[in-house]
């Protein structure tokens, strides 16, 4: 019979061993090896603790097996020269002289179905002295509890610009939440208008909800988060970086551009399921509190203004006519 301890430390390395087997699945080698280095990998993990004669020389083999797997991880870099999706091939910048920030390769498809659509870029120029808001979208495809999140930008409540953190994908791949913790995709903050971004979710995907929501604060603290957004954006321009489906994604590092939102926020479980987290932001006096947070998120769903608006140049007016928070300069003319 096996030491009770070897078996315990068997039971704790089994996430090792899984999280590794995956990573070397998703290595880029020729078929069929991937596989089969993956499987080697997680049956000699689990060969060393039957075969080693203690479960200390156990624990040692393993820890030498995992951190090799580990290093052959990390030695992966990230690229900013692939194959890329259409409306992923351009990378947003933006340069900044003063109060006048001038934004690089603003993406604005023209849709005709979700996956058939004219890719076109804009250069665009903006007084941050105009900057006068801040918008919450929560994107909720069914999971409830996981949703996509993006900020957009308000200037002079009449031009918005949007900003979605996504997984880079190359022409002709999919996203997947698996892939997305191995290292599969590279990180990308798609800057956009909201007829795209927006848009794209409320008139072309199916069975997505879309909420829309004001964030409370002064103009200080919104030049303070979009000038961090941008200093990020202009950084992964020259230096590419990894897409993590748990740490590095749409809400992890939206978080990171908002800690100034989240200093009172030491701990919650909302912080991981961001479904929720516009219920925490309501509890935390960030949201519009006129209402009772249930009948905030329901008056904040635009699905239905965003399909009448369509590709009116007031789309971004229209979804907000009416929301809570929003006041009378969200109505269009």
């Amino acid at each position: 019979m096996h030491d009770r301890r070897t078996l315990l430390a068997l039971l704790f390395a089994l996430p090792l061993i899984a999280w590794g087997g995956g990573a070397l699945y998703f290595l880029p080698l020729p078929n069929p090896w991937s596989p089969v280095v993956a499987t080697g990998y997680a049956l000699a993990s689990i060969a060393i603790f039957f075969l080693g004669r203690t479960w200390k020389k156990a624990v040692v083999l393993f820890a030498l097996l995992f951190t090799l797997v580990l290093a052959v991880f990390l030695l992966q870099k990230p690229s900013n020269s692939r194959n890329w999706q259409p409306d992923l091939a351009l990378l947003p910048s933006a340069t900044i002289e003063g109060d006048t920030i001038t934004i690089h390769n603003i993406r604005n498809c023209d849709y005709r179905t979700e996956t058939d659509f004219t890719v076109q870029y804009d250069d665009k120029t903006f007084d941050l002295n105009a900057l006068t808001s801040l918008d919450l979208f929560l994107v909720d495809w069914g999971l409830g509890s996981v949703v996509h999140t993006m900020l957009s930008f308000g200037f002079n409540n009449q031009e918005y610009v949007a900003i979605s953190i996504e997984a880079r994908k190359e022409l002709g791949e999919g996203y997947s939440t698996l892939r997305g913790f191995f290292r599969q995709y590279e990180l990308t903050y798609v800057v956009a208008d909201e007829r795209d971004v927006v848009r794209l979710r409320t008139n072309y995907r199916q069975g997505e909800t879309v909420y829309l929501y004001r964030i409370q604060g002064d103009k200080a603290l919104f030049r303070e988060v979009f000038l961090d957004y941008f200093r990020s954006i202009n950084q992964l321009k020259d230096t590419p970086a990894w897409y993590n489906a748990l740490l590095t994604n749409c809400t992890s590092v939206l978080r990171g551009h908002t800690r100034p939102y989240y200093q009172k926020v030491f701990w919650d479980w909302r912080l991981l399921a961001n479904g929720y987290a516009d219920e925490l932001a309501y509890e935390k006096g960030t949201l519009d509190t006129s209402l009772p947070f249930a009948e905030l998120k329901r008056r904040s769903i635009i699905n239905s203004a965003a399909k009448a608006a369509d590709q009116d140049p007031d789309f971004s007016l229209r979804i907000r006519a009416g929301l809570p928070g929003m006041g009378p300069s969200a109505q269009p003319k």
